[in-house]
């Protein structure tokens, strides 16, 4: 999708594709969920999707089900969704809003929205039963630009220090000011990690993507993040243009952008979920969600100026269709890879210097894998 490059020298000489075990097999996927999924900050969703006291989104991080809830004090918390009784699921739903109390639905025992536990039927003859020691088990929860991040592990950096090389980076896009447009939901049959590779490079633009490529030349993209777990860069695009159906901005700028940004496209992949696409008149954010090693749940979401939404031109239109066209033809190609890559014909292929994003996300999963141990911290009762 995106259209990264690096300099020859900064490309890795001998740098190949991953081996096939990587994308196929379920063992390597379950080690994923401990050493990556259930230790990185997670992002679960702009913080304008949970707006008032009771709101709520449910996400599954690492195969565990978490509800991110609105507090009546209007703070961020997210619970394990699991009750404290018997162990059911609080909710089915995919989000919604809790009327002043999280209720399971199998034996009425409630909480309130800070998770305490308040209502327990017929259990205040029970030897030793306190309320106070039941409340919902939580996950760390914290904000960063506007977007909501959760990590199972109780151990991990605060996210202002695992983020430190982004900070302000991002500040002109009004990130946590902007509103969203649209949302829609893919579900992809390929392993996550080819669908980052496949953001982190433009090679593959001219054919998949001849729309796109009209748009922006391909091969006059410039990175400023080369390793670790934040990649990426820019691409240009034709003055006082933008990355839509018609080729023309729809919608007024974002934030203050320098003028030179306005003139620019900035793709960043942000490791493990978070796809980050910066344009002068909307932002445009993935967030993918692992199924298992052959299938991958996608969000893709469109936010504008809050201002703009109302005003004769605004056309969210225009770069909604254009990228929900675009992401499919990504989606396509990602299926195609994982198909080849469960061959019994794969072998690691050569990455082009024009692939050298793709390859540094592949360095920096490796290292993660090797290097983190198997168990995060567990979360406490707090």
């Amino acid at each position: 999708m995106a259209g990264f490059h690096k300099t020859a020298e900064t490309h890795t000489p001998g740098a190949t594709t991953l081996p096939q075990a990587y994308l196929v097999s379920p063992d390597i996927f379950a080690a994923e969920r401990r050493r990556i999924l259930a230790r990185r900050w997670t992002c679960v969703a702009h913080h304008s999707e949970i707006p008032n006291p009771g709101d709520f989104v449910a996400r599954d991080i690492a195969g565990e089900s978490l509800l991110v809830v609105r507090g009546d004090d209007g703070d961020l918390r997210t619970f394990f969704n699991v009750c404290r009784h018997r162990g059911s699921r609080l909710t089915e739903a995919p989000g919604g809003t809790f009327r002043g109390a999280i209720r399971c639905p199998y034996h009425a025992w409630s909480y309130d929205l800070g998770g305490r536990l308040r209502g327990a039927p017929h259990m205040d003859d029970t030897p030793g039963f306190d309320k106070t020691q039941l409340p919902l088990i939580t996950a760390r929860t914290e904000q960063w630009e506007g977007l909501i991040f959760v990590t199972l592990d109780e151990s991990a950096d605060p996210i202002t220090d695992a983020f430190a090389p982004l900070h302000g980076k991002f500040a002109a896009w009004n990130v946590p000011h902007l509103r969203v447009a649209r949302r829609i939901d893919y579900d992809v049959v390929a392993n996550w990690k080819l669908i980052f590779e496949n953001y982190s490079e433009c090679y593959h633009c001219p054919g998949v993507h001849p729309a796109l490529a009209r748009l922006t030349p391909y091969d006059q993209a410039e990175n400023d993040l080369h390793e670790g777990p934040f990649l990426g860069g820019f691409m240009p695009v034709r003055a006082g243009g933008s990355v839509t159906q018609s080729g023309t901005l729809c919608a007024p700028p974002v934030g203050d952008l320098a003028s030179g940004d306005l003139g620019r496209i900035y793709y960043y992949s942000i490791f493990p979920n978070l796809l980050l696409s910066l344009h002068p008149d909307y932002v445009m954010m993935h967030t993918l969600w692992p199924q298992s090693e052959a299938r991958t749940r996608i969000r893709c979401e469109w936010l504008f100026h809050a201002g703009a939404f109302g005003r004769p031109d605004f056309h969210p239109e225009d770069a909604i269709e254009f990228w929900d066209v675009t992401n499919r033809q990504d989606w396509h190609v990602c299926e195609q890879s994982q198909l080849g890559a469960s061959s019994r014909a794969y072998r690691p292929g050569p990455y082009s210097p024009r692939e050298s994003i793709a390859a540094a996300f592949d360095r920096e999963y490796l290292r993660v894998m090797e290097e983190t141990g198997d168990e995060p911290t567990r979360p406490s009762d707090r």
